[in-house]
């Protein structure tokens, strides 16, 4: 079934191509006997008016209509062997409520004033990159985000919003934070939130797609109409662009909600996923399917798909969910496109797959052939565990948490991943050797969406530490991150230690689970402002974030430690860098450490308190005593006052 070689399709016109004088119609479905158009005057509970439609080349069906077809909802009727069923076009770019019906759409009139000149932040480099992970429901939807649209696109696009406590929230807490990239959790049209209910407590994360390239209706204040969910999508993207961020989709190319019944295998029975040799559906991603990336137009529907949201919605980055599913030709096609329209779109995902793939391992997108990923970056799996502790076992620590024998895994991370001469592979816990060429390959955090959120893992691993320890412990987590070669990432609500009360799987909690809780921030301000404070310290200074291997080969360099559960490392006269000597010491042992400096004469900018580019005092001897559970920074005090 799978073997339609001469029915491969290379043009770029499936689904609609909409003028104001017709609209023409385009579906891939080469096994169908029969496929028919049906028009819609509404999204739902309408009937409908059929369209004849004709097989051209290469299995494609094709059907003109004559006239401004602007807001009609579409399907087509398949007719396969002896069974008729009616799906949605997979290349839709509009639909109606719960994806039912796609919808025929004139995108001008879904454009914000403006769109067409909208600008995006620069980007000079990759590694110049800070991502901070969102879902668009959680950040605003709690009664103390003060947003007028809460868990609504709408609601990310509201300036001077704040907390009972008058604390920035929303739009204006990201500006004060000071990341540069916000990854969205999934807002493509997914399945399983009920968009009919304008008020639902329904609560989903979003991995179980349903319609590849429509914004998800929950989101919007209207779902029933397909122009307003992709016009408050736009604004959205547009507000955030034009207060400095770059704008990330969380995409799930992987598999879908539905298997049998999805409207991809009633299109063409058994080409777009993995069967086992009995003709099963296989579970690669451990929810009931898996997409054959590997196959034509599987590969090519992928791809549109990413073109389309880079190029329609002026999306800058692509996080793919269990990219390890996804073949390296494919993810290699998706860099290549990507590199077309704009060469600084980031692409980066999870190296790993949910369970077992018929997909050779040597054809996996996953983090041991990311040499073979050019220009694609992978989740460093092995710093995140190293740094907290396996990610799996909930009472196991890492290396802020308590256990000893981490620290060449923490190097590692340090580096990016990439091969350094002071890193000993043989020690580090997963990976035994450097895997990145280069380091922004490696996606540094600490936590995501997934499994317990850091200051949960701490709780769950020191149950008898005290709130001021803890907090300790999640400020130095997150000082190893971003004081890292890379790119780091940050889970929304980590900078002021956010709980799901240890739900370690909370994708279909409540909004009591997952939402932001604000009253957080002004609670552990202190822990906010740190993590602000790492941020300005990172983006001012090049020398946390050079730009290739052989620079980190070069200029940085790890020194001699007092004591086991330290790491340090001194950046030394970095490209772009105005300091000409950065030391960056980690100690995490709960006693204060005292620790040889190569001179004497050191600014320091972070301690276990305060983070940033300011002055904090000056060591004129050449040693420093660094606090338990605490990172330093230091600068030679003669770069650091020179202007």
């Amino acid at each position: 079934m799978y073997r339609l070689k001469k029915y491969h399709y290379t043009g770029n016109d499936l689904g609609i191509t909409y003028n104001k004088s017709g609209t023409e119609f385009r579906v891939w479905a080469p096994t169908a006997v029969k496929v028919n158009l049906i028009t819609y005057p509404t999204g739902n509970d309408s009937s409908g008016q059929i369209h004849l439609m004709k097989k051209g080349e290469q299995g494609v069906w094709y059907a003109q209509l004559k006239g401004d077809f602007h807001g009609v909802y579409y399907n087509y009727l398949v007719s396969v062997g002896s069974q008729l069923h009616e799906v949605t076009d997979p290349y839709a770019r509009a639909c109606g409520v719960n994806g039912k019906r796609g919808m025929v759409v004139d995108l001008a009139k879904t454009n914000p004033t403006g769109w067409e000149q909208l600008k995006t932040p620069i980007l000079k480099h990759v590694t110049d990159a800070i991502i901070y992970e969102l879902h668009i429901r959680d950040f605003t939807i709690s009664k103390d985000a003060g947003v007028k649209y809460p868990g609504k696109y709408l609601g990310l696009t509201e300036p001077n919003t704040k907390s009972p406590q008058n604390i920035a929230t929303g739009l204006d807490h990201l500006k004060e934070l000071g990341v540069t990239h916000i990854q969205l959790m999934p807002c493509f049209d997914f399945y399983t939130v009920d968009e009919s209910k304008s008020e639902s407590r329904e609560y989903n994360w979003g991995y179980d797609p349903q319609n590849f390239n429509v914004p998800e209706g929950s989101y919007a204040t209207d779902a029933y109409n397909g122009v307003i969910r992709i016009y408050e999508f736009k604004k959205m993207i547009k507000t955030l662009k034009e207060h400095g961020f770059r704008v990330i989709m969380d995409m799930v190319y992987n598999h879908t909600y539905l298997t049998n019944n999805s409207h991809i295998n009633r299109l063409v029975p058994g080409y777009y996923y993995r069967q086992d040799p009995h003709g099963n559906f296989t579970n690669g991603s451990g929810c009931g399917n898996e997409l054959a990336s590997e196959r034509f137009m599987v590969r090519k529907l992928i791809v549109d798909s990413i073109s389309y949201w880079a190029k329609e919605y002026k999306i800058d980055g692509f996080r793919l969910d269990l990219m390890g599913l996804l073949d390296i030709i494919t993810v290699n096609q998706i860099r290549k496109t990507l590199n077309e329209i704009d060469p600084t779109i980031i692409l980066y995902g999870e190296g790993w797959t949910g369970g077992h793939s018929p997909l050779p391992d040597s054809d996996k997108a996953i983090k041991g052939n990311v040499g073979q990923l050019p220009g694609t970056g992978v989740f460093n799996d092995e710093f995140r565990d190293a740094i907290k502790g396996h990610v799996f076992f909930a009472d196991q620590a890492g290396f802020v948490n308590g256990a000893p024998g981490m620290e060449e895994s923490i190097k590692s991370g340090i580096v990016g991943a990439i091969e350094h001469r002071q890193v000993n592979y043989s020690q580090v816990i997963y990976s035994h050797f450097p895997w990145a060429a280069e380091s922004a390959q490696s996606i540094n955090y600490a936590s995501s969406h997934d499994n317990l959120t850091l200051w949960d893992k701490l709780q769950k691993t020191n149950p008898k530490a005290s709130q001021e320890r803890l907090a300790a412990m999640q400020k130095l987590a997150l000082a190893i991150v971003l004081t890292s070669q890379g790119i780091p990432f940050l889970h929304s609500g980590s900078e002021f230690l956010r709980t799901k009360f240890g739900n370690h799987n909370s994708y279909k909690a409540k909004d009591a689970i997952n939402k932001i809780d604000w009253s957080l921030k002004a609670r552990y301000y202190n822990v906010f402002s740190y993590i602000r404070g790492l941020i300005h310290l990172r983006k001012t200074h090049a020398g946390f974030r050079m730009h290739t291997a052989d620079e980190i080969q070069t200029k940085l360099q790890f020194l001699p430690m007092p004591a086991g559960r330290m790491v340090g490392f001194m950046i030394n006269q970095a490209d772009e860098e105005s300091w000409h000597q950065i030391i960056v010491i980690f100690n995490a042992n709960t006693n204060t450490q005292e620790v040889n400096l190569p001179g004497d004469n050191w600014v320091v900018v972070v301690n276990r308190n305060q983070a940033g580019t300011s002055h904090l005092n000056t060591i004129r001897e050449n040693y420093v005593t660094i606090p338990g559970t605490a990172a330093c920074v230091l600068v030679d005090e003669k770069s650091y006052w020179q202007k």
